[in-house]
């Protein structure tokens, strides 16, 4: 094919002025309407601004700036292009619904109120045949629904539904709601019965496959998402979605490498949805950048005021994270459950009864809500009411049910270990406690309690007593000394028993240690005698009364050598 070129690999420039020639004769300005078809708002605005520059400006430029910088998402453009217009004399009425708009998704829900009053029921005409020749349909009425929701006014909210129409837009704006107040199945039924007669409506599949995701039906999404970015592959919305899907699919980098072609869009013209990013691409990393990221958007996006809470949680921040959620008054599941894992985290760190009450009522109104009584997060909730009630039949009922889906998952290990444990099943309660590979964990005092527990009662007290002689001296390993000198008494582990009340007694000089050492020291020495215990243990028990100034011990030892003569035992 090199042998038989149609034209010079090199151009010779002859070429070159052809093709410009060409192309000078082509060269027209681009128009606005253009841009919008390819939904290249940026591109519009620029066309826009060249008008305003050359004097073609006026009421219906600035409108379609405002309409452009709305889509762009950047609300707070498209309020002072929107305000600009109101102060025109020849201003198009619809402008009122607009501003009102903007001030909506800067969450200014008053001033859209009160913009509002002034659009004198600014309404948007439709034509569709299945609706009706020239119906009205109220677009302030749908604003004002939101709103309704958004000041939790439910007499209002009520009212406004009543006067919604089986229109596509009121339809549409119904759904939002149902989402917003958590009934996906209730929005998702809308959705699909408007796509059965408008298949071309292809933007409510992106709001299907939402409604999937936060049911937890990841695939499903998926599914329903693919329709629409086959469409449109470089949609921010569904490339998000698509994303948060593999990460709960699968990991963070998997969700990661989806955002990187957004993540590109994002450092040219395209600007929307930068905040979402940020914020998503610090779950995806597991936290990282957390402190950095999440504060500025607290009062932006709603779960970055969860996240960052999740996020001083995992730090054992536990006051950091209380003061951040002490005045959000929950609406959804997830909130309640997160009010609840932050009372139960102060209340146990600070001994407040108070909050593990609190904590306990949040976990058994999601776990006991017909909503969520079925769902794993509701039972979760239902097996940590129980926790706090110390109710642990009950909590191993509901664990029980969901332990396939965390066989490998520390945190639920952990808690279901230990109701194992309080109901008295020691065995599979230390099989659990070794599963568990997260070192924060293992180094915390309730698992090497309940770790130890666990050994003596099984008949393991050596590595009990190892788990003591691993710590650091502290006032938990102080602590767990008591433990395992008590449950090893009560169990019959009289050596390692003796052993720990020894350590007790010289850290604390307790009659009490003293008590429990001589009967362990005792119960030891009986079982040399019984041939329960290996006779070399008889020298390390002497050396334990030694250590003490009560006079008993020297009768004691004194019996004992006085056997171990006589059984030729050296000691």
């Amino acid at each position: 094919m090199i042998l038989s070129r149609a034209k010079p690999a090199i151009n010779t420039g002859q070429e070159d002025e052809k093709e410009k020639k060409a192309q000078s004769g082509k060269r027209s300005v681009p128009k606005m309407e253009d841009f919008l078809k390819s939904r290249d708002y940026t591109g519009a605005m620029t066309v826009l601004e060249f008008h305003r520059q050359t004097g073609k400006g006026g009421d219906e430029t600035d409108m379609w700036l405002g309409y452009c910088a709305f889509h762009l998402g950047d609300y707070k453009r498209a309020m002072l292009e929107f305000e600009a217009v109101t102060h025109s004399k020849t201003a198009p009425k619809e402008v009122w619904v607009n501003l009102a708009c903007c001030y909506f998704y800067l969450g200014m829900y008053k001033e859209s109120e009160k913009i509002l009053e002034k659009a004198d029921k600014s309404r948007l005409k439709t034509s569709n045949k299945t609706q009706g020749e020239g119906r009205n349909n109220d677009c302030t009425l749908r604003l004002n629904f939101h709103l309704a929701h958004k000041f939790g006014d439910e007499k209002k909210l009520m009212q406004y539904h009543q006067q919604l129409e089986d229109v596509i837009e009121d339809q549409l704006s119904l759904a939002s709601i149902h989402y917003l107040r958590s009934h996906y199945q209730e929005a998702i039924d809308i959705y699909k019965r408007i796509l059965l007669d408008n298949r071309e409506y292809l933007a409510l599949n992106v709001y299907v496959a939402l409604c999937y995701y936060k049911l937890d039906y990841y695939d499903v999404s998926q599914e329903v998402l693919a329709v629409y970015l086959q469409h449109f592959p470089d949609s921010a919305i569904a490339i998000n979605l698509k994303a948060c899907n593999h990460f709960r699919l699968y990991n963070g980098k998997a969700a990661e490498q989806e955002l990187k072609a957004l993540q590109d869009q994002t450092t040219s013209s395209f600007t929307f949805g930068q905040d979402l990013l940020k914020h998503n691409l610090v779950v995806f990393r597991g936290g990282e950048g957390a402190l950095q990221i999440l504060p500025p958007l607290v009062d932006v996006i709603p779960e970055a005021r969860l996240n960052l809470v999740i996020y001083y949680l995992k730090q054992d921040d536990v006051n950091e994270a209380f003061q951040l959620i002490k005045d959000l008054e929950p609406t959804v599941p997830q909130e309640y459950i997160l009010k609840g894992v932050v009372n139960a985290a102060v209340g146990q760190e600070n001994g407040s009864r108070e909050h593990l009450k609190i904590a306990q009522q949040y976990f058994q109104l999601v776990g006991g809500s017909a909503s969520e009584c079925d769902t794993i997060p509701g039972r979760q909730c239902m097996a940590a009411c129980f926790f706090l009630l110390k109710q642990f039949d009950d909590v191993l009922l509901y664990l029980n049910s969901i332990k396939s889906y965390f066989y490998n998952d520390d945190t639920f290990n952990f808690n279901y270990a230990q109701a194992k444990a309080a109901v008295g099943n020691f065995q599979e309660a230390e099989e659990i406690f070794l599963n568990i590979t997260s070192e924060k964990l293992k180094q915390d005092y309730a698992y090497l309690a309940w770790l130890a527990r666990s050994f003596i009662m099984n008949g393991k007290a050596r590595l009990a007593w190892e788990l003591y002689v691993k710590m650091e001296t502290s006032g938990e390993s102080f602590s767990l000394l008591q433990l395992i000198a008590n449950d090893c008494y009560k169990m019959g582990h009289f050596y390692y028993a003796a052993k720990a009340f020894d350590m007790l007694e010289r850290l604390d000089p307790n009659p009490e240690y003293w008590e429990g050492k001589r009967g362990a020291c005792v119960g030891v020495f009986q079982m040399i005698i019984a041939g329960r215990e290996d006779r070399q243990a008889l020298a390390d028990v002497v050396q334990i009364l030694r250590n003490t100034s009560n006079p008993q011990a020297e009768m004691i030892i004194k019996t004992m050598r006085k056997w171990a003569k006589e059984n030729r035992v050296p000691i």
